[in-house]
C-alpha cells in the first residue's frame, strides 16, 4: 500500500486534502460528548470567619478541614487558601471517573468530624459544600446607566433575585456573587466604649439577646374549655430591622436609673455587608456573577442555558440597569470545553 501512494504523489496529495476537508468540516459538529473528561473531579469546601486574619483562618479553621480529609476514596490531592477577609477554602480532586456525588458525600460525612472543633462564629455562619469546576465557565454583570444605583444595591438585587435562579440552572455547579449585598453594620466607637466600660463582647451579647424572635403562643388553643370559639395567635417581638431600632438596643442600666444604648458607643447604618470586592462596568458601578460548571455538564447546553435564563429575568431588573447578555463565541466554549 505504501509504495502504491509513493509511486502515485498526485493522488496521494489528493488523498490527504480530501482528508483534511473532511476533518476540518467534522470538527465543527462533533458533539463535545465525545471527549473524554480529563478534568479531575473536584469538591470545595468554604468557610468564613469574618474579622480574623489570614493566619488565624489557616491554624484554626483550614488546618482543622484539612487533617479530617484523609482517607478519602479515590482521593488524589487538595489545595487551600486563606485569606485575610477570613474566608478559607479547600478543594479536594479525585481520580477521574469518581461519582462526584459520592465523593461529596464522603467530603460532608468527614467534614462532620472538624465541625466541633471550628470557632464557634464559623458553625453559625455555615460552612459550604459545593461540587463543581475550579474555573469558571463566563460572567455577566449588572451595571448602572444612569449611576443611580451603587453596587451595593446593584449586589443586594443580584443576591435576592437573581443568584438563586441562575444556581438552579441545569449544569451550573456554582455561582458566586462578585459584589456585596445588604448587612446592618455596627461601627464601635473605642473612645465611648472606654468611657463607659463596655468591650466588643458587651455589644455582641447585647444584640444576640434583644434582637430575637419570641414565640408567645396562643388564645384559646386546644385544649379548650367548653363553648370555647376564639383561636388568637399572639405577636411577640420580632428581629429588629432598622438602625433605629438596633440602635435602642440596650447595653447597661446605671445604678443612677441613666441608660447606655447601643446608639451611645456605636454607629448603626445599613451598609453593605463586605467591602472586599468592587466591580465596575465602563467606570459604572456594577455587581456581577461568576459561574462555575458542574463536573459532568455540558459547557455548550449550560451557557446556552444560563443566557436563556438572564433573558428571562431582565424584566425584574430595576429601572436604571441593564445587563449585557454574555455573548462568548460558541466556538470559544466549544474549545474550553475539549481542553
Amino acid at each position: 500500500m505504501a509504495k502504491f501512494f509513493i509511486d502515485r504523489p498526485v493522488f496521494a496529495w489528493v488523498v490527504s486534502i480530501f482528508i483534511m476537508l473532511a476533518g476540518i468540516m467534522a470538527i465543527t459538529r462533533l458533539p463535545v460528548a465525545q471527549y473524554p473528561n480529563v478534568a479531575p473531579p473536584s469538591i470545595s469546601i468554604t468557610a468564613t470567619y469574618a474579622g480574623a486574619s489570614a493566619q488565624t483562618v489557616q491554624d484554626t479553621v483550614t488546618s482543622v478541614i484539612e487533617q479530617r480529609m484523609n482517607g478519602l476514596d479515590h482521593l488524589l490531592y487538595m489545595s487551600s487558601s486563606s485569606s485575610a477577609s477570613g474566608q478559607a477554602t479547600v478543594t479536594l480532586y479525585f481520580e477521574s471517573g469518581t461519582d462526584p456525588d459520592i465523593a461529596q458525600v464522603q467530603v460532608q460525612n468527614k467534614l462532620q468530624l472538624a465541625v466541633p472543633s471550628l470557632p464557634m462564629t464559623v458553625q453559625q455562619q455555615g460552612i459550604v459544600v459545593t461540587k463543581s469546576t475550579r474555573n469558571y465557565l463566563m460572567f455577566f454583570a449588572l451595571s448602572s446607566t444612569n449611576n443611580t444605583m451603587n453596587h451595593i444595591e446593584l449586589g443586594n438585587f443580584i443576591a435576592t433575585t437573581l443568584l438563586d435562579p441562575i444556581s438552579r440552572v441545569t449544569g451550573v455547579g456554582e455561582a458566586n456573587l462578585f459584589g456585596t449585598e445588604y448587612a446592618m453594620r455596627i461601627w464601635m466607637n473605642p473612645e465611648k466604649l472606654l468611657e463607659y466600660q463596655l468591650t466588643a463582647g458587651d455589644i455582641i451579647a447585647a444584640v444576640q439577646a434583644q434582637n430575637a424572635q419570641v414565640p408567645v403562643g396562643q388564645i384559646g388553643m386546644l385544649p379548650a374549655v367548653k363553648g370555647q370559639e376564639i383561636n388568637v395567635t399572639l405577636q411577640g417581638q420580632t428581629t429588629l430591622t432598622t438602625p433605629e431600632e438596633f440602635g435602642n438596643i440596650l447595653l447597661r442600666v446605671n445604678p443612677d436609673g441613666s441608660r447606655v444604648h447601643l446608639r451611645d458607643v456605636a454607629r448603626v447604618e445599613l451598609a453593605g455587608a463586605t467591602y472586599v470586592t468592587q466591580t465596575r462596568v465602563n467606570g459604572r458601578p456594577a455587581a456581577a456573577i461568576g459561574i462555575r460548571l458542574a463536573p459532568g455538564a455540558n459547557a455548550l447546553a449550560t451557557a446556552d442555558a444560563v443566557r436563556l435564563r438572564v433573558k428571562q429575568l431582565a424584566e425584574f431588573f430595576p429601572r436604571g440597569s441593564r445587563s449585557p447578555i454574555p455573548t462568548t463565541r460558541r466556538n470559544s466554549f466549544r474549545n474550553r470545553s475539549r481542553k
